[in-house]
């Protein structure tokens, strides 16, 4: 398990660096400080209030995994998470309420 600890830690600095380097050769006026290595996420903007709720409350984005508001990687849309679990909730809640006590 510790390997498996030391892996992920050693990915998320290489995504890191690959992401600062994507950023850094490009020229200033070009550098965006957001975009993908790959398939993952990054943004090194500054949080704001804004895309913190873009990102963790949205009920218009049907996401449940979106990009972070700041690093590399994803966040979760509370809001999607909660709606696709609220069904299986009510059934589960529905299920223990008929059984005999």
């Amino acid at each position: 398990m510790r390997r498996m600890g030391k892996l992920l830690r050693w990915a998320a600095l290489l995504l890191v660096g690959a992401a600062l380097y994507d950023q850094l050769r490009r020229p200033a006026a070009e550098r965006t400080w957001q975009g993908r290595i790959g398939f993952v996420p990054y943004d090194f903007r500054p949080p704001t209030v804004e895309r913190l709720k873009e990102r963790l409350w949205n009920p218009d984005d049907p996401r449940i995994f979106t990009p972070h508001v700041w690093g590399v990687g994803w966040a979760v849309n509370v809001y999607q998470l909660w709606r696709s679990l609220s069904p299986l909730a009510e059934r589960l809640r529905a299920r223990l309420g008929e059984r005999p006590a």
